[in-house]
């Protein structure tokens, strides 16, 4: 029996509606939680958490180096000291044969060294990705001719290739960045391909290809994120890997001779005599720093791909 009031009948009133986040919204939420449950996992890994403060330590160097050493010592004529110096108050790590600050030599060529590696390592990551990815995606002729020219770069000396490059072309950062990185994908092409077939045997593929999914919709929304863990791991390997290629190339005399890179540095101190005269300091600052940084980039990657993959059992 409904009871009535002056102003008419009481009736029940709908609860208000709550607002949906968008899908945009869910994706960020999920991403958030994802990277949250990364690093929780990452920081377990204590050699990981090792490399990474010694990798922000450097790159806190390199991007502060031109207000704490400045561009100008570089400069040959305008060398505040004397020829190869031993280290004193003035100088902590000595002088160069021209007379320059090592210290600020080593602070300025990190900037280049970590350039050159990281850069050098994304142009290999990308190129063994794509290269993975659609040989594992089309397979029958495309995949086996594809798989036999990465073989073919497998089985040939990678450093020999990028001395034949780095000849001959200019010589330049970006002549190091290209031979590194079209000589050091195919280890990542062949990682690649094998999760790329392994992501598209589950069932979700077929019922995609069934529901008219095509090939850039089944590579890029399924595939590829199925493979980026792998993909992120094998740069943080390859970095390491880019940086001791660039310093072999600049110690050989290939790199850019008008910018100050560890492997440079390295190369002038060979030019110097710095080897036969005893010189120490010449020699051990870019080469502690090239083992370092290259050190702390296997660390870090052997967290992630730990991370990652926990099947492979890395240990902490």
């Amino acid at each position: 029996m409904t009871t009535t009031e002056p102003d008419g009948p009481i009736t029940a009133e709908a609860p208000p509606r709550v607002a949906q986040p968008s899908p945009r919204t869910l994706a960020w939420q999920r991403r958030r939680r994802s990277a949250a449950r990364f690093w929780k996992q990452y920081r377990t890994h204590r050699a990981g958490v090792l490399g990474l403060a010694a990798l922000g330590l450097f790159a806190l160097i390199a991007v502060t180096a031109p207000l704490t050493v400045g561009s100008d010592v570089q400069s040959v004529t305008s060398a505040p000291g004397d020829p190869l110096e031993s280290p004193s108050a003035e100088f902590p790590l000595g002088t160069d044969q021209f007379g320059r600050n090592l210290l600020g030599l080593v602070v300025w060529g990190a900037r280049v060294s970590l350039l050159v590696g990281l850069l050098a390592a994304v142009l290999s990551v990308a190129i063994g990705a794509l290269i993975g990815i659609t040989a594992g995606h089309f397979r029958g002729w495309y995949a086996t001719v594809l798989m036999r020219i990465t073989d073919w770069f497998l089985v040939m000396p990678t450093l020999v290739l990028a001395i034949a490059l780095a000849t001959v072309m200019t010589r330049s950062l970006g002549t190091i960045i290209l031979a590194i990185g079209v000589t050091t994908w195919p280890t990542t092409a062949r990682l690649v391909r094998a999760q790329t077939l392994a992501v598209e045997s589950r069932p979700y593929i077929e019922r995609a290809k069934a529901l008219g999914g095509g090939h850039w919709h089944i590579m890029s929304r399924h595939v590829l994120p199925n493979v980026m863990p792998l993909v992120l791991a094998q740069t943080t390997l390859i970095i390491s890997s880019a940086i001791l290629a660039e310093a072999t190339l600049a110690f050989l005399g290939l790199g850019d001779p008008t910018v100050v890179s560890w492997g440079g540095l390295l190369q002038d101190a060979r030019e110097a005599g710095a080897v036969s005269a005893g010189k120490w300091w010449y020699l051990v600052p870019p080469g502690v720093a090239i083992a370092v940084v290259a050190l702390a980039f296997t660390l870090c990657g052997r967290a992630v791909e730990s991370v990652l993959n926990p099947k492979l059992g890395v240990a902490r």
